[in-house]
């Protein structure tokens, strides 16, 4: 297949942020030492839907090197780094993607991945589910299974199979602890403020910051901004969260009342109109919005460019501002999509190291066992191999449970 590409000739920049990424991955450098050798992989055919930039270009020629025949498009119209494309492409991945991607031409760019006729799937969002269980159903019959990388996405599988038509497994790799508890938190924290920040150059500290929703990525968010000295508000719908945040020692209010005090706003609730015409009217003059959720259904764009009476240019490409009808301006990151991937770098390399860990994982097991359509866990030996080995990395020693003490919690 051949590749479709902004600029091929921005290999060289991409071969560099390639090679960085690398070299701080130690738990995708282990699987790669084996995978050199033993090439499990062999003939099957991996169609990819991720963010496409360095830390995930490492991933799709790791699983290459396996021995399979790797796709790979972007799962975010925003996210992809056009020199990374140019690299991987030529290593040996064909990529269709380009930063910027129009809708139109980022579900064309689905299609020709699938083209591949993949035997497996890495996703992120559901977006090759979506198409396999729509528009490319003769393809997938011919898919052993996969892997989804996001919240979003496994909530999207989890309503297939409800629902009894998701029809080949997939490994909600979101769900494993080496994932949602440092990926989720720090990596989303990290990257999210990272992306505001490089975006803004305004500062933190002072500032009252809105967060809806506490799941672990609001969490990671919630926890960076009080570290960067931020007052911080927490909207929920779930009490028992709120009563989470309450007691991590944030203030929780409904959207309607935080929309009055705050001055920077991240939604990461993975659900649409979080933030909407209603709550702009209440904002102040120079309120900050961003996503860091899948979609860019969080905050109402539609509704704020319906509402406002001019348009104003921000410091860069990713800002925009909307001056209301009495004068107040609101600034939108990112047209509202993930604000740490369209308007950063992603998270941090080591925290992509554990989750594409799995990921490479969860597909090699899924060639060996073949399990019946379903929404699977991580393997637990999987998610252990994983936090072991990143432990070793960072040069950590533990305790190991002797024979008695094994024994002993084994008893009743």
């Amino acid at each position: 297949m051949t590749s479709t590409l902004k600029d091929p000739g921005l290999a060289p920049a991409g071969h560099a942020k390639m090679d960085w990424a690398a070299r701080h991955m130690p738990i995708l450098g282990a699987i790669r030492r084996r995978y050199q050798t033993d090439r499990p992989l062999a003939g099957q055919r991996i169609a990819i839907s991720l963010h496409l930039e360095a830390k995930t270009a490492v991933l799709a020629e790791l699983l290459a090197l396996g021995g399979a025949e790797v796709a790979i498009t972007s799962s975010n119209p925003l996210s992809t780094q056009d020199d990374v494309a140019a690299a991987l492409a030529e290593r040996g991945v064909t990529v269709h993607a380009w930063r910027g991607m129009s809708d139109e031409e980022f579900r064309a760019m689905h299609e020709r991945v699938l083209d591949l006729a993949p035997t497996l799937i890495l996703d992120d969002g559901g977006e090759l589910t979506a198409l396999l269980h729509d528009r490319r159903q003769d393809l997938a019959a011919g898919v052993t299974g996969g892997a989804e990388e996001t919240t979003t996405g496994v909530t999207r599988l989890k309503a297939l199979a409800r629902a009894g038509r998701l029809r080949y497994p997939m490994v909600a790799v979101n769900d494993a602890e080496m994932k949602h508890l440092f990926d989720n938190r720090y990596g989303t924290g990290q990257s999210t403020w990272d992306g505001i920040m490089r975006t803004t150059n305004v500062v933190v500290a002072g500032k009252t910051v809105v967060v809806a929703g506490y799941g672990w990525c609001g969490k990671g968010v919630a926890g960076r901004a009080k570290g960067l000295g931020a007052r911080v508000v927490v909207t929920e719908v779930d009490p028992i969260r709120a009563n989470e945040a309450l007691m991590d020692g944030f203030e929780v209010l409904p959207m309607r009342r935080a929309a009055e005090v705050g001055d920077i706003f991240v939604t990461v609730t993975g659900d649409k109109d979080v933030i909407t015409p209603e709550h702009f009217a209440r904002m102040k003059d120079g309120a900050i919005l961003a996503n860091a959720g899948h979609f860019d259904v969080e905050i109402d764009v539609r509704g704020l460019e319906r509402t406002a009476r001019a348009q104003l240019p921000g410091r860069n490409p990713a800002v925009r501002g909307f001056v209301q009808e009495d004068g107040r301006a609101l600034w939108l990151l990112a047209d509202g999509r993930l604000v740490n991937l369209a308007a950063g770098d992603g998270h941090p390399i080591e925290i992509m190291d554990l989750t594409f860990g799995l990921q490479a994982l969860s597909l090699e097991r899924l060639t060996r066992e073949r399990p019946a359509p379903g929404v699977y866990p991580v393997h637990p030996e999987d998610d252990r191999w994983v936090a072991a080995l990143r432990l070793e990395a960072v040069g950590v020693e533990i305790d190991q449970l002797t024979p008695e003490q094994e024994r002993y919690l084994a008893s009743w």
